[in-house]
C-alpha cells in the first residue's frame, strides 16, 4: 500500500520546501528587476530626450535646500507597493520598449509631450501626495496657502491635478511659473515707431489701424454686407442639432481683422490698464448683469466720453499666459469674455472707432468668405478625420487642411503663428483652428429656431449664462473645425483651478485654447 505521504517515494514535505524556495526566488528576482528598472540611469536608456536629465537637475525635484532628490519612478509611478505600481510599470515599461525598438526617437516632439494635456498622462497625484504630506507648511505664501486649502476641498469635486499648477516641478520650464506675473513679457516691437494717430478711414476699403501712444498696428479687412445661408444642412458629415436650422442672414458691411487679436496688442492694451492696486470695476459687472448690454452700453451710450484713464484693464494673471509659446504675433490667450469687451472698449477710446466682438453671425459670414461648403477650402470632413475602421488604420487625408489650419494634427500642442496658414478667400488668417474666438453672442444651443428663417444683422438670444465661441482651436479635429460648428464659453471648468475668492474676471486657469479677434464698424 503506497504512503499518502509520499508521492512515487517522495515526501510531500520536500515538494512543499520547493515551492517556498521557488517562490522566494520568484520574489526575489522580481524585486531585484522591479529596483534595478527603476533607477533613473535605466529610465534614460529608453527616454531619449534631449535635455530631461539637465531640467530634472535643475529642478525643485533635485536643486533644494533640503537635499532631497525625487526621482523618475516617484513621480512617473504610482506609490511604491501598491498594485497600481507594479500594473503601470508593466504597461509603461511594455510601451517604452515597443517605441524604443520600433520608432526613431529624433522624430518625437519632445516639446509637445511636455505639455500639460500629455503629462497628466505620466504623473500620479497618489505619488505627489505620498511625499508633500503637509500641503500648508509654514514656507508656503498667503496666494499658495489658500491655493492648497482650494486643493484640498475641491480635489475630488473638480478632478484636480497637482501638475495643473505645478507642471515645471519635474523637469524645469523657465516659462512655466505658478505664482503672480511682475512686469510684461518682452516684445520685439520696443524700438518701433510710436504712433501719434491712428489710421483714418475716409471710404470703406481695408485699412491698417495704427494705436497711437504704442507702436502697434494690425490690419483690418473689408467685408461687403451681403446675405448667406447660416449652419448647415442635415446631411453634413459631422453635424450637430445647434447648427441648424439653417436660416438665410442679411448683413450689413463691416470691417474685421485679418488676424486673431496678437499678444502684441494684448500687452499693450494691459501695459496702459492693468488694475493692479485700482478698484475693481464690480459695478460694471453688477450693471451688466442687469442690464445685459454692451461693454459700451454700460459705460457710456457716447464712446468718444470715455476716457482711457478711466477703464481698469486686467489684473496681473498667475505665471505667463502665453506658455512660454512665444509672444508678438500669436494670439493671446487665456483671457476671459469679459477681458475681451473692456479690450474693445480700450481700442475704442485710443482710435475714435467703434471696435467690439463679432457677433456669431458676422463671424460665419466671414469664415464662409462666399463658400457653402463645409470649409472654406476643399475637402470632405470625413476624409479629414480619423474617425472610421480604414482612416485609423491607414490614416487621413491631412495634405489640404493642413495648409489652411492650425489642430490637433500640426500644432504640436500650442498656438501658432499667422504665417504658418494660408488665408481664406477674405485675406483672414486662422479663421479655423489655433484658438477659439469670442462671438458677442449668448449661448443657446436652439438659437437658429428662435428668429425667424430670414433675418438682418442678427445679435443672438437677449440673456444666457454662456457666450458663443467659434473656429475650433489647436487641439481641435477636423469634425469640430467647419465653419458652422458652434460651441460655447464653459466659464466654471475653465477656472476650476483659480483659487481666488472671488476667481478672476480677467484671466481663465485652465484653458489655453480661448482668444479673440475685433470688428471695427462702418
Amino acid at each position: 500500500m503506497t504512503n499518502n505521504k509520499n508521492i512515487k517515494g517522495i515526501p510531500k514535505i520536500y515538494f512543499l520546501l520547493a515551492g517556498i524556495i521557488v517562490g522566494c526566488a520568484f520574489i526575489a528576482i522580481f524585486s531585484w528587476t522591479m529596483d534595478i528598472t527603476s533607477t533613473d540611469e535605466y529610465c534614460q536608456k529608453c527616454h531619449i530626450h534631449s535635455d530631461a536629465d539637465q531640467r530634472w537637475q535643475l529642478s525643485s525635484h533635485v536643486n533644494n535646500k533640503s537635499g532631497t532628490v525625487t526621482h523618475c519612478v516617484e513621480c512617473h509611478l504610482p506609490p511604491k507597493n501598491s498594485f497600481a505600481h507594479y500594473t503601470e510599470k508593466i504597461k509603461l515599461g511594455i510601451n517604452d520598449l515597443w517605441s524604443f525598438y520600433t520608432k526613431d526617437s529624433a522624430q518625437f516632439d519632445w516639446e509637445a509631450k511636455s505639455q500639460l494635456e500629455n503629462a497628466v498622462k505620466f504623473v500620479f497625484n497618489e505619488s505627489c501626495k505620498s511625499c508633500h504630506i503637509n500641503l500648508l507648511s509654514k514656507e508656503l505664501s498667503d496666494d499658495g496657502i489658500i491655493a492648497h486649502l482650494y486643493y484640498e476641498k475641491n480635489e475630488k469635486k473638480l478632478n484636480l491635478q497637482c501638475i495643473s499648477c505645478h507642471l515645471s516641478v519635474g523637469h524645469y520650464n523657465p516659462n512655466v511659473k505658478h505664482e503672480r506675473m511682475v512686469g510684461i513679457p518682452m516684445q520685439s516691437n520696443l524700438n518701433r515707431q510710436i504712433f501719434e494717430n491712428a489710421t483714418a478711414i475716409d471710404d470703406f476699403s481695408s485699412f491698417k489701424e495704427q494705436i497711437p501712444g504704442t507702436s502697434v498696428s494690425f490690419n483690418m479687412v473689408a467685408i461687403d454686407g451681403g446675405t448667406f445661408e447660416m449652419g448647415s444642412y442635415e446631411n453634413e458629415p459631422f453635424r450637430k442639432n445647434n447648427e441648424g436650422p439653417v436660416r438665410k442672414i442679411s448683413l450689413s458691411p463691416f470691417f474685421i481683422a485679418e488676424t486673431e487679436v496678437t499678444w502684441e496688442m494684448y500687452w499693450a492694451f494691459y501695459s496702459e490698464t492693468m488694475s493692479e492696486g485700482r478698484i475693481p470695476p464690480r459695478e460694471v459687472l453688477v450693471a451688466n448683469e442687469k442690464a445685459k448690454n454692451s461693454i459700451f452700453d454700460i459705460f457710456n451710450k457716447d464712446k468718444t466720453n470715455i476716457e482711457v484713464d478711466a477703464i481698469s484693464g486686467p489684473t496681473p494673471p498667475f505665471g505667463f499666459p502665453d506658455q512660454g509659446w512665444g509672444g508678438d504675433d500669436r494670439p493671446a490667450i487665456m483671457m476671459t469674455h469679459y477681458a475681451a469687451e473692456i479690450f474693445c472698449l480700450w481700442l475704442s477710446q485710443k482710435t475714435g472707432k467703434k471696435y467690439r466682438l463679432p457677433t456669431e453671425a458676422e463671424w460665419e459670414y466671414a469664415a464662409r468668405a462666399d463658400t457653402k461648403t463645409p470649409y472654406f477650402f476643399e475637402g470632405d470632413p470625413k476624409n479629414f478625420s480619423d474617425k472610421g475602421f480604414f482612416r485609423k488604420i491607414f490614416g487621413a487625408d491631412t495634405t489640404n487642411i493642413n495648409s489652411f489650419v492650425t489642430y490637433a494634427k500640426n500644432s504640436r500642442n500650442k498656438t501658432g503663428e499667422p504665417s504658418r496658414v494660408r488665408k481664406n478667400p477674405y485675406g483672414l488668417t486662422n479663421m479655423l483652428g489655433n484658438v477659439l474666438e469670442y462671438c458677442s453672442d449668448w449661448y443657446a444651443p436652439d438659437a437658429y429656431s428662435q428668429t425667424d428663417s430670414e433675418i438682418a444683422n442678427p445679435k443672438g438670444p437677449t440673456t444666457g449664462t454662456e457666450h458663443v465661441v467659434r473656429g475650433g482651436y489647436y487641439l481641435s479635429t477636423p469634425e469640430d473645425l467647419r465653419c458652422a460648428a458652434r460651441f460655447s464659453t464653459e466659464h466654471e471648468n475653465w477656472l476650476k483651478t483659480d483659487p481666488q475668492i472671488p476667481k478672476s474676471i480677467w484671466w481663465y486657469s485652465d484653458f489655453k485654447g480661448i482668444g479673440f479677434r475685433v470688428v471695427c464698424e462702418w
